[in-house]
Order: structure tokens, then sequence, then C-alpha cells
């Protein structure tokens, strides 16, 4: 019998197929009702079924009963790039590794300056100081969601 968890990430799989435009929005609240769970099990699934690196990018809008935007990522229309964002970052990074992808990325014009330096001054070490033993698993979560938002 399947457990709950994988009865949700399927129906979500399912409604987003039916969406035309590869983005559903979703109340938290409304599914945790259907499913009879706690809104706390429908975040479980989301963080963990629907990830950056499975072809995913989740917007949580607060308010109004705790709206989700999930977006399916177009895996072949963006191949280079998403290969840049999967393999190239990985799931943790270090602030120079951070810099050389959004160096190249400035150098051929896929970013400007002024978006390169908002980019690096996000993932630096001053403004991840408080995040010490997690800091290059979170800066790699910044910068692949920076990096969808910008590119795709």
């Amino acid at each position: 019998m399947p457990r709950l968890s994988d009865i949700i990430e399927v129906f979500i799989k399912n409604m987003l197929d039916e969406s035309q435009n590869f983005k559903l929005e979703i109340q938290r609240n409304e599914l945790a009702v259907h499913f009879k769970c706690s809104p706390s099990q429908i975040n479980y699934v989301l963080t963990t079924r629907f990830t950056t690196n499975k072809g995913y990018y989740i917007e949580s809008r607060r308010g109004g009963g705790g709206c989700i935007v999930i977006r399916r990522i177009e895996m072949q229309s963006s191949g280079p790039i998403m290969d840049i964002i999967i393999k190239k970052i990985g799931e943790d990074i270090t602030y120079d590794r951070a810099a050389s992808i959004i160096n190249g990325l400035k150098d051929t014009d896929l970013i400007d300056e002024r978006e390169a330096n908002l980019m690096k001054s996000s993932v630096n070490d001053r403004t991840l100081y408080n995040c010490n033993k997690e800091r290059n698993k979170i800066r790699a979560d910044i910068l692949k969601s920076m990096l969808i938002v910008m590119l795709l």
C-alpha cells in the first residue's frame, strides 16, 4: 500500500500534467483537508519530492491559507542552463565556485553586471555568516533558485 506522501506526490504531478503552462497554484490547507493530513505533511512532500534537482521550482506565498506555486522546469528547452544549475552547482558550493559560475554567465551575456553583483552579494560568506554548518548547501540552494528565476 502506498504511503500518503507517495499519493500526494502523484496527485500533485497529475494536476501539473493537466496544467497547460507548467505552473500550478494550490492552497496548502485545502490540499491538507483533501488528504485528511496536516499542512506540514504537504510541506514535507513539496520539499522532498519537488526539488530543483528534480526539475521543479516552488514558490510559497504567505497569507490566505498558504498558497503554493509549483513550476515544472522544461529540461529540454533549456538544456545547457539546466546542466549548469543541476550538475555544476550540486548539493553544495563554495563562494569561489559560485562566483565563477556567475562570472561565466555574465561573460556570455546571459546576465548583466548588476545581476551578477546582486547574485554574488546574495551568496557571499558575509551574507551567510550565521549559517556556519550548512553555508555551502544554503548557498547552492540560493544560487539555483536565483538562476531558475532569472534564466528560465
